[in-house]
């Protein structure tokens, strides 16, 4: 009887016919199904198109009702702000639509003019007869009538993406620190100090975190790194000392009922807001805070209207969608080969990500007030329309992970009648 026939090794590298299977501890606790969507070539594109929407519609519902005593106070119409954010998010869909379909070829060519239009926007807002304050910071540009813009919110998207090309043209000689260091951060530090100098710190503080994340992303040697977020500390505490409206707010953050009836106002009642609606919220329309005891309740403090309405399901659902959002950018950051992909996807979620947070511990007296949007939430067309668009951009990319053309082509070719 000749002997049995031994199983040939498997040779080194060879991927085992298991390899979906989750890993033990997740199949404990029921989740392989939900490991298994995520393995799938367009997850990453489902989970940004669902999350992002889904911000986007609670966004337009929060607005409506975190306006409508304003607008019909200031307007005449409980409608007005709502309407005029639905027409925001109409024209930003199809540019978003338009940046979805760019290959990363063409994305990488359009930071230039965007970057260019957004610094000549920056300088205007200087110029008499152009630039408008709002709450204290001349960072507007007055088109006349309803219509203002807001130039930084421009420059976040156009720094990414032009960065993202500079930076990884020259990934390979990172270590030589003069490859970072010209023309990126010179740019760079140029955005910053045209916010800064419009007095709009809580921009810049975005826009600086941005910075840092994308030369993090890049792979710069660490020594680099640490200097370049020391520098950037230092840069941030002297501004903070060199206001006193602005160290006056790191002094009373700390304590937001320090002086309710003036300086901690805005803070207090939004403690009040999240105090007031309790586990389950008041319910949707029922907050008392929007009727004059929280100053701009439907842009930078929204979110203290959905915990007052919507309660702790109401702000865990946020924290959710954004936790899913951010999940997406770095997994499409962390499946590419193309340096400008993986950079621009890092800059943007970080981007999000730290606005987010940003917000979010303002509202919540954990972080000074630095006046910032809750993003692709809060009412405002100028933050709104780049938010959606670099949506798109990584829409874009989830495009274009491995697997995900043959997949999309499958699907199509599903839907074609027979």
């Amino acid at each position: 009887m000749p002997p049995a026939a031994t199983p040939s090794p498997r040779p080194f590298g060879a991927v085992p016919a298991d390899r979906d299977a989750p890993p033990p501890a997740l199949s404990a606790l029921g989740l392989g199904p939900l490991w298994r969507l995520l393995r799938r070539p367009l997850a990453s594109y489902y989970l940004l198109i669902g999350s992002a929407g889904l911000l986007l519609t609670l966004g337009l519902m929060m607005v409506f009702s975190a306006s409508s005593v304003f607008s019909l106070r200031t307007y005449g119409s409980s409608y007005y702000v709502a309407v005029r954010q639905l027409a925001w998010v109409i024209a930003a869909l199809p540019v978003a639509f338009v940046a979805a379909r760019l290959s990363p070829a063409r994305l990488r060519w359009i930071g230039v003019p965007l970057l260019v239009a957004s610094v000549a926007l920056l300088v205007l807002t200087y110029l008499p007869g152009f630039g408008v304050s709002v709450g204290g910071n001349r960072n507007w540009i007055d088109f006349g009538g309803p219509f203002r813009f807001q130039p930084s919110e421009l420059a976040k998207l156009g720094l990414v993406l032009w960065g993202a090309a500079v930076l990884g043209r020259s990934e390979r000689l990172v270590r030589e620190w003069r490859q970072v260091m010209l023309p990126f951060v010179p740019v760079a530090v140029l955005v910053v100090a045209l916010t800064v100098g419009q007095g709009d710190l809580g921009t810049a503080v975005v826009l600086m975190a941005v910075v840092l994340i994308m030369v993090w992303v890049v792979g710069i040697p660490s020594w680099l790194f640490s200097l370049a977020v020391g520098a950037t500390t230092v840069v941030g505490f002297y501004f903070v000392m060199a206001a006193e409206h602005r160290l006056d707010r790191v002094r009373l953050f700390l304590d937001p009922f320090a002086d309710v009836e003036h300086r901690t106002f805005q803070a207090a009642h939004s403690v009040y807001a999240f105090a007031g609606g309790g586990w389950w919220g008041r319910g949707l329309g029922g907050s008392i805070e929007k009727w004059g005891g929280l100053p701009e309740a439907h842009t930078d403090f929204i979110f203290a209207i959905i915990g007052e309405e919507l309660g702790l399901p109401g702000t865990l659902m946020v924290l959710l969608l954004f936790l899913v959002l951010g999940y997406a950018g770095v997994r499409i950051a962390s499946n590419t080969r193309d340096p400008f992909v993986r950079l621009a996807a890092g800059g943007i979620t970080g981007w999000l990500l730290v606005q987010a947070l940003v917000n979010m511990g303002s509202v919540l007296a954990v972080l000074p007030i630095v006046g910032v949007p809750l993003p692709l939430v809060s009412y405002g067309g100028s933050a709104l329309m780049p938010m959606v668009v670099a949506v798109g951009v990584l829409v874009s990319f989830a495009k274009n992970e491995p697997g995900a053309r043959a997949a999309l082509a499958a699907r199509r070719q599903a839907r074609r009648p027979r």
